[in-house]
């Protein structure tokens, strides 16, 4: 497992607020706010977005950290909106808006207790996934908590805002316990199809395409 060995480098480094650039886009990363460019998934979900044309589409980010995945969707010419449980990554995210010109809507929200019920064409998640119970605000951003709770709220809720035509796209590690949340997805009718995987340092990423099941 890297997470602990890059856990511990990451939060020292993550207490000064810091810069990053990728595909054009600059962005500030706040103390106490995720690291787009510390880790693999976030240039994972925006090489595998990127495929899609997103012009008009509504797009949702949920945990939206520092808000680079939104700002490229919006750079897109997406219809955006960008939620996360931190007040810090809401403050960041708006920041951050600004600095690249576009425009977000961007809610602090406990997943979807917050968003306007509507439909989204593309949902996008980079889950917290480490089974342990948060104790603040940063830690929303790697614990889903003792029992999983984080994704079974979040498959209760998704069903509200998509269609069949909608993607959700989410990334996760061989570091996590993908079959348990695979069966919580799938208590809630969800499945989960692969759609790419890519080894960075050992370790086995994947992107999930996530669809509600029809039952006639």
């Amino acid at each position: 497992m890297l997470f602990p060995v890059l856990k511990s480098a990451y939060n020292i480094y993550s207490s000064k607020e810091r810069s990053y650039s990728y595909k054009g886009i600059n962005v500030r990363v706040m103390p106490g706010v995720f690291h787009p460019g510390l880790f693999f998934s976030t240039k994972l979900l925006i090489e595998y977005i990127s495929k899609y044309d997103l012009n008009d589409k509504n797009v949702l980010e949920l945990g939206a950290g520092s808000g680079l995945i939104s700002v490229y969707c919006a750079k897109l010419k997406a219809n955006v909106t960008a939620s996360d449980i931190n007040p810090i990554a809401v403050e960041n995210i708006n920041q951050n808006s600004k600095l690249n010109s576009v425009i977000i809507k961007v809610i602090e929200s406990d997943l979807f207790d917050r968003i306007e019920t509507k439909e989204f064409d593309y949902i996008i998640i980079n889950p917290p996934y480490f089974p342990k119970n948060p104790n603040n605000d940063e830690e929303f951003a790697w614990f889903c908590g003792n029992d999983f709770q984080y994704f079974k709220k979040l498959f209760n809720q998704i069903g509200n805002y998509v269609n069949n035509d909608s993607k959700i796209i989410m990334v996760l590690s061989e570091d996590c316990d993908i079959e348990i949340i695979k069966k919580i997805g799938e208590q809630s009718l969800f499945i989960f199809t692969k759609c790419y995987e890519q080894k960075i340092w050992g370790e086995m990423n994947y992107i999930f395409e996530i669809s509600k099941t029809n039952i006639v």
